[in-house]
């Protein structure tokens, strides 16, 4: 259930697809479970002992795998698909649907995509393999810690000479993914092929000839290693400092831009527009070199441990706090005098039709409904052979969500022909005097595209249009109320 005073994001559409990445050692073990689904014709027999193979050899994989569940995982695993709803409709039988109406396959679907649904015991393995495989985007990160805070001198002002480099002359930037892919994984593993003789002075370093070691692969961390748990450490500080950075996001940018202060909303709002048109007409006459130069520079200075020492400075701090507190009061003075929230509550008008059903027996008219739709003879309702859908008495109408009334209670629509002409219904006799009533033509006075002799008229008659004026009557009229309403204001509740 979702948080009344926030909106919890989370992916409701189809679930994130596993990509299936051929492997060299798969390949060569291929049997039917990898035959094209598209050429086999759905019931055949040859499909049948596909999927039977298939089912085969999922069992054998799973039952194979060193990550495959415990008994006590299947139990929990059971128990979790009890309690979560399973899902309308299965995937064989939208696919059976779609090709009985005719629709082109989805090929996002789970025949050909796999998309598997949450499973304890699929997302402890998952998690096993996952937490064995990222320790590299660890040591990438510890790395580019080490290069910003100034471990090692010579390697950040390496880093910012080749940043230099690239922001005088752009059109190297395509060259680093290249010279970083021939220092960074080409060369090490050639010296991982010819590694140098180790503690024999005698013996010059060559690299030539025939490898004398195997090469080299990133292997995963085994379970219950020291290595594993180091990678599990990591990506428990991982996980706690994107909550850390979405809790900050929380409070320091959304109480700004979702509009709970409407008027420093409304104000940056303004702002951004104007920056926006600025930057569409003018962006051109910056010099975007120099300002990344600049910019570079000066994150990477700010990360030494000297520049530190004086930017977290006790005196440095409370002057900034100081001045960001006095710039606070001068923007909140200037938005008070600039942005203007008196405003009156929004109106709209609601309507409502009333229905009567005619009895030829008796030639009276029974109150049927009040209905949101006029149900007239072209109607969607009409033409599907639906019953109107609506409310018995006034009073169980109902005000529209986030709505008031507005006035005390529902006023005749005295301007029948306005309303019908506006939402363009023909196959209707009008009344303009009396009780406004709009009425059915009967079948027999109607031809296709609309009634007969009807629009030779010049001249309708008195207090009628379109129509012989109640020599016959439909089987139904209808008539039309509205009411105004008034929009509710929330106001924003106060972060705690």
């Amino acid at each position: 259930m979702n948080d009344p005073d926030g909106e919890i994001i989370a992916n409701r559409d189809d679930t994130i697809p596993v990509l299936r990445i051929p492997s060299h050692a798969s390949s060569g073990s291929a049997d039917l479970s990898d035959a094209d689904p598209l050429h086999l014709k759905p019931g055949s027999r040859r499909e049948r002992m596909k999927e039977h193979a298939s089912k085969i050899k999922d069992r054998l994989v799973d039952h194979a795998s060193p990550y495959a569940p415990s008994i006590q995982e299947r139990l929990f695993t059971g128990l979790m698909a009890q309690i979560i709803p399973p899902e309308e409709l299965s995937e064989n039988e939208e696919l059976s649907r779609e090709e009985a109406m005719g629709k082109p396959k989805d090929r996002r679907s789970r025949q050909y995509v796999d998309r598997p649904n949450f499973s304890v015991g699929m997302m402890s393995g998952n998690f096993r393999r996952f937490n064995a495989r990222i320790g590299i985007v660890f040591v990438f990160q510890n790395r580019l810690i080490r290069l910003f805070t100034w471990k090692h001198p010579t390697a950040t002002l390496s880093f910012l000479a080749v940043y230099t480099l690239v922001c005088l002359d752009p059109e190297l930037l395509p060259l680093i993914p290249l010279v970083a892919t021939l220092f960074l994984v080409m060369l090490p593993s050639f010296l991982a092929r010819h590694p140098a003789p180790e503690n024999d002075l005698r013996l010059e370093s060559r690299q030539f000839g025939p490898p004398v070691a195997p090469p080299s692969r990133v292997k995963p961390a085994p379970e219950l290693s020291k290595d594993f748990f180091r990678n599990m450490r990591d990506l428990q500080n991982c996980m706690e400092d994107f909550s850390r950075m979405h809790d900050a996001a929380n409070e320091y940018i959304t109480p700004y831009t979702n509009f709970s202060d409407e008027g420093v909303s409304s104000e940056l709002y303004l702002v951004l527009v104007v920056f926006s048109m600025a930057a569409f007409i003018a962006s051109h006459l910056v010099p975007w070199r120099a300002v990344a130069l600049l910019v570079g520079w000066a994150l990477v200075i700010s990360g030494h441990p000297s520049a530190q020492t004086i930017i977290l400075s006790s005196d440095n701090i409370v002057q900034f706090n100081h001045t960001l507190d006095g710039s606070q009061a001068w923007i909140r003075s200037w938005i008070e005098r600039d942005i203007i929230l008196d405003e009156p509550a929004e109106l709209r008008q609601v309507e409502i039709f009333e229905l009567q059903k005619h009895h030829e027996s008796s030639g009276t008219w029974e109150s049927w409904l009040f209905s949101p739709s006029p149900y007239d003879p072209l109607s969607p309702l009409r033409i599907a052979g639906a019953r109107a859908k609506g409310t018995q008495f006034f009073e169980e109408v109902q005000v529209p969500k986030g709505w008031t009334w507005k006035d005390k209670k529902w006023s005749l629509d005295l301007y029948s022909r306005e309303w019908v002409e506006r939402r363009m219904i023909t196959g209707v006799e009008i009344e303009t005097e009396g009780e406004r009533w709009v009425y059915d033509i009967p079948i027999e006075d109607v031809e296709v595209g609309g009634p007969r002799k009807q629009r030779a008229k010049s001249l309708p008659k008195s207090g009628w249009e379109e129509g012989t004026g109640m020599d016959k009557k439909g089987l139904w009229r209808r008539r039309r109320w509205v009411r105004n309403v008034e929009r509710v204001v929330v106001k924003a509740s106060s972060p705690d």
